[in-house]
C-alpha cells in the first residue's frame, strides 16, 4: 500500500483560525489545530497571521502536499505600495457603511442596474460600500492604497511570502464575487465599479481558475486559490442537486448551487459565484446562533436551557413573535434595525414562550432566505443544516416545521475546512473536477410524532410575517 497523501484547508472566519489535514484521496480528516481571533468587525489582519501559525504549530503541517483556505467573505483589507496594511481590516459584519450601500445603488440607476452588473445589490456587507466608506470618512488611508485585496487573499499571499512561492495577489471567482466590484455574469472585474466607490480604481488579485495554483512554496507544498467560507462549505458538503445549505453560525447562509445567475433586484439572494466554476445563489443573515445566545442570557439560563424552555411550549408561542434583527440585518437589508418581540400579553408572557419565539424567530428569518432561493430557480429537495446551532433539540424540532423542506443534519464538521482542503486535493491531482469525499449524516429530522399539527405549523409562518410586515412592509 503507497503512503497517505495528506492536504490541509484552513477555515479562517470571523471568531477562529480552523486547519485540517484530511487525506486527499477519502477525505478523511487525520488532525486539526485552531486558534482563535479577536472579537469585533474591525481587526488588523496581523491577527489572523497569528491564529493561523498557531494553528498550524507542533508540526501540524508536516507531509502536507498542498492546503488552501476559506476565508470570511467581504472584508475589506487595504495595502500600500510595499504591500503593507494601511488600517485594520473592515469585516463583513461591519455596518457602517450603510449610508454608502444606499448610496451606490441609487447613483447607478437602482438595484436592477446592479443586478445588471454583477448579480448582486450591495449592502453594508460588501466590500465595494466599505470603499466608499473609505474614501469618504478616512481620506489619508484611501490615497495610501495601492491594493485591496479580500481576508481570505491576504492569507493565502502571507504563506507564500513567509515560505517563498509569493508572485503577487491572488483570490477566486467564489470569493471575488462578493466584493461586488467583480461580476460572476462576466468573469470579469467591474473596476469602473470600484472607481465609483473610492474615487479611482486600485490594484485587485489574479482571480484564479477553481484548481489552478497559487504557488508553490520553497518546501514544494502547492497552495491552491482558496475561497471564501460558504463556497468553502459548499465544497465540503459535496452538495448534490436539490441540496441547500441553512447554515446556523455567527451568522445564517442559506445557499445552493446552481448552473445560472439569478437576478434577484429585491436583493434577497446574492448572485455569487461557486468554487467549481458554476454558480452560488446565496442569502445571508447577521443573526442566527447569537439570536439563542442572547434569548438564553435574557432568561438567565445556558442554552441547554434555553432547548428545554423552548421545547415545553406550543408552536407560535401562543401568540409571540421575535423579528430576530439584534445587531441589524443583511437580509432583509435593515442595517439599522433592532430586534422586536410582537404579540406580547399577559397571557403569554412566559419564559417558555420567550424561548420558542427566540428559536421560531431565528428559523423564520432563515426560511424567507430558502423561499427567496425557490422564487429564483433553485430547486429545494433537502435542507442541510450545519453550524453550531444546528446540534439544538429545539432548532431540531423546528426546523421541518417552518423551513418547508425535508430536514437533514450532515455530522458536525469543519466543513469549510473540509472544502478548502478538498480544493487542496483537486488542484494536487489536477483533475477536472474535484475528488469524491463522502459526507456523512447524522439524522434526518420529522417534527415528532403527536405533535404535527400543518395549520399551527403555518400559522408560525403566518404571524411572524405579519409582525415583519407591519414593521418593515416586507417579508
Amino acid at each position: 500500500m503507497g503512503q497517505r497523501r495528506l492536504v490541509a484547508g484552513v477555515d479562517s472566519s470571523t471568531q477562529s483560525c480552523k486547519v485540517v489535514v484530511c487525506d486527499a484521496d477519502s477525505g478523511a480528516v487525520v488532525r486539526m489545530g485552531r486558534a482563535a481571533h479577536p472579537d469585533g468587525t474591525e481587526v488588523s489582519a496581523d491577527h489572523w497571521w497569528t491564529a493561523y501559525t498557531e494553528a498550524t504549530a507542533d508540526g501540524l503541517l508536516d507531509d502536507v502536499e498542498a492546503i488552501a483556505v476559506g476565508g470570511q467573505q467581504h472584508g475589506m483589507v487595504t495595502l500600500d505600495e510595499d504591500d503593507a496594511l494601511v488600517r485594520d481590516a473592515l469585516l463583513w459584519n461591519d455596518t457602517r457603511s450603510a449610508d454608502a450601500a444606499r448610496d451606490l445603488v441609487s447613483e447607478l440607476g437602482g438595484a436592477q442596474a446592479w443586478v445588471d452588473a454583477v448579480d448582486c445589490v450591495p449592502v453594508a456587507s460588501f466590500t465595494v460600500t466599505k470603499l466608499r466608506w473609505l474614501a469618504e470618512h478616512e481620506a489619508a488611508n484611501a490615497r495610501r492604497t495601492h491594493t485591496v485585496v479580500l481576508p481570505h487573499d491576504w492569507l493565502t499571499g502571507r504563506i507564500l511570502q513567509q515560505a517563498g512561492g509569493f508572485g503577487g495577489w491572488t483570490t477566486d471567482r467564489g470569493d471575488a464575487s462578493g466584493t461586488c466590484y467583480w461580476s460572476a455574469l462576466t468573469d470579469d472585474y467591474r473596476l469602473d465599479l470600484m472607481e465609483r466607490a473610492l474615487g479611482r480604481a486600485v490594484e485587485v488579485p489574479r482571480v484564479l481558475g477553481p484548481a489552478e495554483r497559487a504557488g508553490v512554496t520553497d518546501s514544494g507544498m502547492v497552495v491552491g486559490p482558496g475561497t471564501g467560507d460558504n463556497m468553502g462549505a459548499a465544497l465540503g458538503l459535496g452538495l448534490r442537486p436539490g441540496d441547500v445549505v441553512v447554515s446556523l453560525g455567527t451568522s445564517g447562509a442559506v445557499f445552493a448551487e446552481h448552473d445560472a445567475a439569478v437576478g434577484d433586484a429585491d436583493g434577497y439572494v446574492a448572485g455569487f459565484a461557486s468554487a467549481t466554476g458554476g454558480h452560488l445563489p446565496l442569502a445571508c443573515t447577521l443573526n442566527a446562533a447569537r439570536v439563542l445566545t442572547a434569548g438564553a442570557h435574557l432568561l438567565g439560563t445556558d442554552l441547554a436551557g434555553l432547548d428545554r424552555l423552548a421545547l415545553a411550549a406550543e408552536p407560535g408561542a401562543d401568540g409571540l413573535s421575535l423579528l430576530p434583527y439584534l445587531d441589524g440585518e443583511r437580509t432583509p437589508n435593515l442595517p439599522d434595525a433592532t430586534g422586536t418581540l410582537g404579540g406580547l400579553t399577559r397571557a403569554n408572557a412566559t419564559p417558555e414562550n420567550l424561548a420558542r419565539a427566540c428559536v421560531e424567530g431565528m428559523l423564520c428569518n432563515l426560511a424567507n432566505s430558502v423561499d427567496a432561493l425557490r422564487e429564483k430557480g433553485t430547486h429545494v429537495e433537502r435542507v442541510l443544516m450545519i453550524g453550531g446551532a444546528s446540534q439544538s433539540a429545539a432548532v431540531r424540532e423546528v426546523a421541518p416545521r417552518v423551513l418547508g423542506a425535508p430536514v437533514v443534519v450532515p455530522t458536525p464538521g469543519e466543513y469549510v475546512g473540509v472544502g478548502a482542503a478538498r480544493q487542496a486535493a483537486w488542484v494536487l491531482t489536477g483533475g477536472e473536477e474535484p475528488p469524491r469525499w463522502d459526507v456523512s449524516l447524522e439524522t434526518e429530522l420529522e417534527p415528532p410524532s403527536g405533535r404535527v399539527d400543518l395549520e399551527q405549523d403555518e400559522h408560525v409562518r403566518s404571524q411572524y410575517a405579519d409582525l415583519q410586515r407591519g414593521l418593515y412592509g416586507k417579508r
